[in-house]
């Protein structure tokens, strides 16, 4: 097969993206609103049929919380062209040259190939979901959910499916918000994780908060069970999925044990990747040691400014900002990313689940020593109607009173206070200044003393009695 090649027109630099969703198309929209269609060509290619899209948003289109997928598309494919950027769709990037500074892709639809050359390139390859090599993991009805055409395949499922029983596998955001989806949907849920409660980035204790919510609302949690093979019926669709001990029925079966980093390409390409697998940049996003190419999004790994090393936590939020960075750099300006602590929430019906900063396991595995305090509060004024539970647990550093990380599980009102402990995180205060903060308070908003500062004084002297 011959394959052509594309060389940039003129006196114009060639930007090319691999990646069309939020890294790379907030990096080629930046560079475009910064340098215009004269002075920067513009290529991007994405082997899916979307771009621009909230891929944490799927579970609440197929929940039916969010009524239509285009509500998910932040841009569309036209709107991108609109602005001078050539995008290519259903176009997969597989081979980058490094030396020749070009791109080897492949149409998915006429499978023809051809080579494009760049002065500058982004990759934003993301996250590629887990998919265990188990048999009968392929069957129809075993569905990951980790793009739009994902979401769209799993409702097509829904709809025609009779049965109504679905078991998720895995119980991290993926897992516990997909069960939230299928509840929604009126199943009768199984949930399957291999690990001993649900939410491993959270501590165990927890994390038995998390099951013991669920369990509540209907779904049977099998934790500590290792998914061995899906089984399928005499039409070859799945039945059931099968562990060591037990079968358990299933007319639908949605994956949700995590992602790594797509980052095929770039091993391939010689390109230098840590040890979680992503790629690793310098603070402006540029690739360590390669003066052209930039990376962002759900491929690279971040620096931890807890830890002070990088650490792959992959998020959109991130991604975003990545693409903006990268962005204002192609175009000869000069911004950096500083690094996260690892905040993140999610939901399961009305529970809401909330962490930032380390886990006990986190400090233990980096030789810190901490304390921990764990209190129980309430959303606001005990009084005042709806004051929701809520439970808050700290972990600080045993000799200085650093804080080192916060959970949170509890019902309307906990998840977004675990925001007021990102700051605390990124600002590196001590728990004992902590319980200084000037919050807002107001009955229907808080009690008196927020809970995240209850913990924090809990903490505070946890710290004291160990000095």
């Amino acid at each position: 097969m011959s394959v052509s090649e594309s060389e940039p027109s003129g006196a114009r630099e060639r930007l090319v993206v691999i990646g069309g969703d939020a890294a790379g198309m907030s990096a080629a929209s930046q560079a475009r609103r910064l340098r215009g269609p004269d002075e920067l060509e513009i290529v991007a290619f994405e082997r899916g049929h979307f771009t621009s899209y909230s891929a944490c948003g799927i579970p609440y289109w197929v929940s039916g919380a969010v009524p239509e997928r285009d509500a998910l598309i932040a841009r569309t494919p036209e709107e991108h062209r609109a602005r001078g950027i050539g995008l290519r769709l259903r176009t997969e990037v597989t081979e980058i040259d490094v030396a020749r500074q070009r791109v080897r892709a492949r149409d998915a639809d006429s499978g023809a190939e051809s080579w494009t050359s760049y002065d500058k390139l982004v990759i934003a390859t993301g996250a590629r979901p887990l998919r265990p090599d188990l048999p009968g993991v392929d069957a129809p009805g075993v569905h990951g959910v980790q793009t739009l055409d994902d979401g769209q395949a799993l409702l097509d499922t829904l709809s025609r499916t009779r049965g109504r029983r679905a078991v998720v596998v895995g119980a991290g955001y993926i897992g516990v918000e997909m069960a939230e989806a299928m509840l929604q949907r009126g199943y009768e849920v199984t949930v399957v994780n291999r690990g001993e409660e649900p939410m491993a980035t959270l501590d165990p204790d927890m994390g038995r908060l998390v099951r013991e919510a669920m369990e509540g609302m209907g779904v049977t949690m099998v934790n500590g069970a290792e998914v061995t093979k899906v089984l399928t019926g005499d039409d070859g669709r799945v039945r059931a999925v099968g562990t060591e001990d037990a079968e358990f029925p299933a007319d639908v079966v949605v994956l949700g044990i995590g992602v790594r980093p797509e980052t095929t390409l770039a091993r391939a390409a010689g390109l230098p990747l840590g040890a979680h697998g992503g790629l690793l940049t310098d603070r402006s996003m540029r690739v360590r040691g390669h003066e052209n190419i930039w990376a962002g999004g759900d491929c690279v790994e971040v620096l931890d400014l807890v830890l002070g090393q990088e650490r792959y936590i992959p998020l959109g939020t991130h991604a975003n900002k990545h693409g903006q960075i990268i962005g204002a750099n192609l175009a000869g300006g000069y911004a950096t990313f500083p690094g996260v602590v690892g905040t993140a929430v999610s939901k399961v019906c009305d529970l809401e689940i909330a962490r930032t900063g380390l886990r006990e396991k986190d400090a233990h595995r980096a030789g810190l020593q901490y304390v921990t305090a764990t209190i129980e509060s309430t959303s606001r004024a005990g009084y005042y109607p709806n004051a929701f539970p809520m439970t808050v647990k700290m972990l600080a550093e045993r000799r200085t009173g650093r804080l080192l990380g916060v959970q949170i599980v509890g019902r309307e009102g906990a998840g977004k206070r675990v925001d007021i402990a990102a700051v605390a995180l990124t600002a590196g205060l001590t728990v004992d200044r902590m319980t200084t903060l000037d919050l807002g308070y107001a009955p229907p908003f808080s009690p008196v003393w927020d809970p995240v500062l209850v913990a924090a004084r809990k903490a505070s002297q946890a710290v004291e009695q160990q000095r």
